[in-house]
């Protein structure tokens, strides 16, 4: 099956590609996060995604960096505390533009390496991926079976920098004040 690939960072993606080519799934990456802040940010983490996709013989397509609409989209939830509201329409925005650009370019399946990250709650992600795609979407959680465990590993052994916030500037504003306690 062709499946399109919603890549949240090349981290995520490292065990994910991994498993969904075990799988016998012909992937290709998907780098939409209009979310990242700043812009050096987007920049280190598309390289990051660039390596990975390269690593694994994949293509990645890069859809553009969208940022004024995603302030518009989660505006009114900017205090909104990590995983809230605000990740929930930021998930939704992502996996939306994923399962349009599926449809368009004939992929069988999309799903995202979003439920990798430790922080993520994969239900909430695989409803909306369920809600959008029914059933085109392929619901996972790949932090199970070590698929984070996975990530970081792949990715100590490729030397790739890692990202330490979740990318938004909330959650970048977030992580300033955790480090000021």
């Amino acid at each position: 099956m062709k499946v399109l690939l919603h890549i949240c960072c090349g981290i995520c993606a490292l065990s994910v590609i991994e498993r969904l080519q075990i799988e016998g799934h012909a992937v290709t990456g998907y780098f939409y996060n209009p979310n990242i802040h700043p812009q050096d940010e987007y920049k280190k983490r598309l390289e990051v995604a660039e390596k990975a996709a390269e690593s694994y013989g994949i293509d990645l397509v890069e859809e553009r960096y969208d940022r004024e609409n995603w302030f518009l989209a989660v505006k009114g939830q900017e205090n909104e505390p990590e995983g809230g509201g605000r990740c929930k329409v930021c998930y939704k925005m992502r996996l939306q533009k994923t399962y349009e650009y599926s449809r368009y370019h004939h992929f069988d399946l999309f799903t995202t390496t979003l439920t990798v990250g430790p922080m993520k709650e994969a239900a909430i992600i695989n409803q909306i991926g369920r809600d959008i795609g029914e059933d085109r979407f392929i619901c996972a959680d790949f932090k199970k079976k070590d698929g984070f465990k996975r990530s970081i590993e792949l990715a100590k052994e490729m030397e790739l920098f890692r990202q330490d916030y979740c990318g938004c500037i909330y959650s970048l504003e977030e992580k300033y004040r955790r480090e000021k306690k």
